[in-house]
């Protein structure tokens, strides 16, 4: 047995008529039997009987406690019946601490032999004050007497779940706008017309019709009541719906459910009745005007006797769920359904809506959402203590396993009569938890739609200064429209939250010319709340000089690339993956210990090797270029590299004589090892895939160049005795009208103005006073404008000079002087060909 100190701690709980009536309670008849010893019938003790019987709940309990003063100090088990009564009594008004009191004091006296359910009351009250360890114990004391009890169980469970609840609590919030409640009982909200800015409500406030008192709760009988919000959306004071008594009546009424059109109004009246039990019904009442007719009784197939009430339709008026102790429920209170051939005919016989929602408790308040959702209050299945509201759905004609609103929804307080707009999650529910202003009070919540929104900055990887113009591109993975934003001065940018969905995977693009993509992924699967997502990225400078590739080694005089160097070659695989606009050069170098024509031959094997694997890989052979460059380019570090005590210096150029001056073979094989390399540079930056069918592509093979030293170009035929030549400046392919007569490289202003639009070159590549003329929108006639790079084919120029003239009315043209920049060439006129030889 649990015998201890009861906690003291107020718990604010007042349950009204309705509430009462639906609590868990075995019939009248079914507890005399489970009794063994009959009640003496002092005064006192028979005047409490009676009105406990005849639910008079707040007389019982000041007669009881009368009578149980006259008793006999050894009769306990007359004490403990008593003490059981008076704790029932409580809970039935939820009074839950007092009633945990009596009910601890019944245990004392041992007579859960007489009535077990005390273990199971006084379990659930221990649960509403959070006291879970001693809720368990109780609950597991009443399974000793009733093996297997599925609510035990369930109680035990939801002790230990309600814990976790509270740690991780929805995406609700739930707020009490006082100015509808009072300091009496307000609840079981319902909204009063479309724009979701008025309710009708239950409360047995100050003003409710009639003076008498209800013998159940020892407060005045209840009424429906009706608050609107004003122009700066607060709440009105909350008035009577009607004052002719139609609907409001000396009696309690409340629970109240309008149809869809606000024009009918359905309700719960319970009946006060002085010598037997009293009854509740479902009324419907019709709009007239600016009041309300008088009601009509639904005929449910309940007696004036039966309780009935709760009622929910759906929105044409063909179906009502509400609760009700029935013939053939699963327990005490239960949710049934009737149905009928259209508004206004008779309701055929209910139907229990079956074991998977109604349990061995209570199932109160049914709320049905877009026909498709069904809300209630139950404290049958798992919950946090009280009631709580679940929520289920019926699927192939069968309704599926509730689920728990959890916190905030729900608290260990009872939980109930919840009302929810149509496409929002977004409404009122009636709770007696903690920060109530009377005993039970009207709660509004909101699940805010969760708005995610993505901002971030962009920095240069080297300057880290921000990155102007950079296009961000956000890709649903499931494939639907893309979003895009441009940074602005200071590299911000910025996606709004009707650009984000809630639950979805999103693919985020980076890009800027002269800059390596970036490729990132956002996801919002399990954001429940609203969140602003901040990122930073940095771009990286496509360089002008070839990056060293992570060491990829080759057997001496061989050129098969192995497997355990394979993965050297992922992160350029990456790369190109991400930078499809990409063509990409793959150089080979060796050392100079051979010939130069063997290193030549060696060198471009061991390239193509390389950008056959990148083929296997996946990458267009149209992207890739494989050069071996033998032993003609020394490397030049770039920073200091070191391996065991050997360290050479950023700046140094491996050279011949270099290598041969250093002090030992060690020194000098690190040397040469280091000028054995291969190396990616970016050659072009608007590749175009070709529609070239997929055989074809498996077939293109690259073939051994014999003498690495010679370039050939493919020209065609131009103006007169001009040829065009495919140039690529700074990564972007041109063709650009070549004569042996022109004198220099020239270009209209027009097009200069494309290259400064594309980002092919910037305003940094003018001199000063062309850039002020820029930024007026001028391009100063015969400005020279540098560009980085210049290639044609394998040959390239860096900081080239190209003037701007308005005077041209082509596009681009170049003289034999800036042809020679790239080496000697030949025009072959008969293949078409420009042919470059090395020096």
């Amino acid at each position: 047995m649990i015998l201890h100190k009861i906690n003291e701690a107020p718990f604010i709980s007042v349950f009204l008529f309705f509430l009462a009536v639906f609590m868990i309670q075995p019939s009248m008849a079914q507890e005399e039997e489970e009794e063994n010893s009959k009640e003496p019938l002092n005064r006192h003790l028979e005047a409490a009987r009676q009105a406990y019987e005849h639910q008079q709940y707040s007389v019982a309990i000041e007669k009881y406690k009368k009578g149980y003063s006259k008793i006999d100090g050894k009769k306990y088990g007359l004490k403990g019946k008593i003490s059981y009564r008076i704790g029932e009594s409580y809970r039935k008004n939820g009074a839950f601490r007092r009633a945990r009191l009596y009910y601890y004091r019944a245990i004392r006296f041992d007579y859960a032999t007489q009535q077990p359910k005390v273990y199971l009351y006084y379990a659930q009250m221990l649960q509403m004050s959070e006291d879970y360890e001693d809720a368990i114990e109780a609950y597991k004391n009443y399974l000793e007497y009733k093996p297997g009890s599925e609510i035990a169980q369930k109680g035990i469970k939801s002790c230990q779940l309600t814990q976790k609840w509270k740690e991780n609590p929805t995406g609700f919030t739930v707020e009490n706008p006082y100015r509808i409640n009072s300091g009496e009982d307000d609840f079981a909200p319902t909204y009063a017309d479309k724009y979701h800015r008025s309710i009708i409500f239950t409360s047995n406030r100050e003003g409710s019709t009639g003076t008498d008192i209800d013998p159940w709760t020892g407060k005045p009988f209840s009424d429906l009541f009706y608050a609107k919000k004003n122009r700066r959306e607060r709440w009105n004071d909350p008035v009577l719906i009607d004052k002719k008594e139609n609907v409001n009546t000396k009696v309690n009424e409340g629970a109240p459910e309008l149809n869809s059109g606000f024009s009918k109004l359905y309700f719960t009246r319970c009946f006060k009745r002085e010598d037997k039990k009293a009854g509740c019904e479902i009324f419907v009442s019709s709009r007239s005007g600016m009041n309300w007719g008088k009601p009509k009784s639904l005929d449910l197939g309940n007696d004036s006797a039966d309780i009935v009430g709760h009622p929910t339709v759906n929105d044409d008026e063909t179906l009502i769920i509400f609760a009700a102790d029935l013939p053939g429920g699963e327990g005490n209170k239960d949710l049934w359904l009737a149905g009928r051939d259209g508004p206004g005919k008779e309701f055929n016989r209910p139907v229990n809506l079956g074991e998977i929602v109604n349990t061995e408790g209570d199932e109160l308040f049914p709320f049905l959402r877009n026909d498709s959702t069904l809300y209630f209050s139950s404290n049958g299945h798992i919950g946090m203590g009280g009631l709580d509201i679940f929520k289920t759905t019926k699927r192939g004609g069968e309704w599926q396993k509730p689920v728990n609103m959890k916190p905030p929804v729900n608290s260990i307080a009872d939980d109930f009569g919840i009302t929810m707009q149509k496409d929002r999650k977004e409404g009122y529910l009636s709770s007696n938890r903690r920060g109530s202003r009377g005993g039970d009070d009207v709660f509004y919540f909101i699940n805010p739609p969760v708005e995610i929104t993505l901002s971030g900055n962009i920095k240069d990887q080297q300057s880290l200064q921000p990155v102007e113009k950079a296009e961000v591109q956000m890709i649903p993975v499931t494939g639907e429209s893309s979003q895009r934003a441009v940074t602005d001065v200071k590299g911000f940018f910025r996606f709004g939250k009707s650009q984000i969905k809630q639950g979805k995977n999103y693919t985020i693009e980076i890009s800027k010319n002269n800059y390596f993509n970036i490729i990132d992924t956002i996801k919002t699967q399990g954001i429940t709340e609203s969140k602003d997502l901040e990122k930073v990225y940095t771009l990286q400078r496509i360089p002008d000089k070839p990056i060293v590739l992570p060491d990829i080694l080759y057997d001496l005089g061989k050129w098969e690339l192995k497997p355990q160097y394979q993965d050297s070659l992922q992160g350029l695989i990456e790369r190109l993956d991400r930078n499809k606009k990409l063509v990409v050069e793959l150089g080979a170098h060796t050392d100079a210990r051979a010939s130069r024509e063997y290193n030549d031959v060696l060198s471009q094997k061991r390239a193509e090797s390389v950008v056959n694997y990148l083929i296997k890989r996946g990458i267009d052979p149209d992207r890739l270029v494989a050069r071996g460059y033998g032993e003609r380019q020394p490397r030049t570090l770039r920073k200091n590299i070191s391996k065991d005590t050997i360290t050479i210096r950023k700046g140094t150029t491996l050279t011949e004589s270099f290598i041969d001056s250093l002090p030992s073979e060690e020194h000098k094989e690190f040397a040469h090892q280091l000028n054995r390399r291969t190396e990616f540079s970016v050659i072009r930056k608007d590749f175009k895939p070709k529609e070239t069918p997929q055989k074809e592509k498996d077939k293109k093979k690259i073939g051994v160049v014999q003498d690495p030293g010679i370039s050939k170009v493919n020209y065609v035929l131009g103006k007169g005795d001009e040829i065009n030549i495919p140039v690529i400046i700074n990564g972007y392919t041109y063709n650009i009208a070549f004569s042996k007569d022109y004198a220099s490289l020239y270009a209209s202003n027009s097009f200069i103005m494309k290259l400064l639009d594309r980002g092919v070159i910037t305003k940094n590549d003018f001199p000063e006073r062309a850039q002020r003329a820029l930024e007026r929108g001028n391009i100063r006639n015969m400005t020279q404008i540098d560009l980085d790079e210049v290639r044609i084919g394998a040959k390239k120029v860096n900081n080239l000079k190209i003037t701007a003239s308005r005077n041209f009315d082509g596009k681009i043209r170049m003289g034999a002087q800036v042809l020679e920049k790239f080496g000697d060439y030949t025009i072959d006129e008969k293949n078409f060909q420009i042919i470059f030889k090395n020096k």
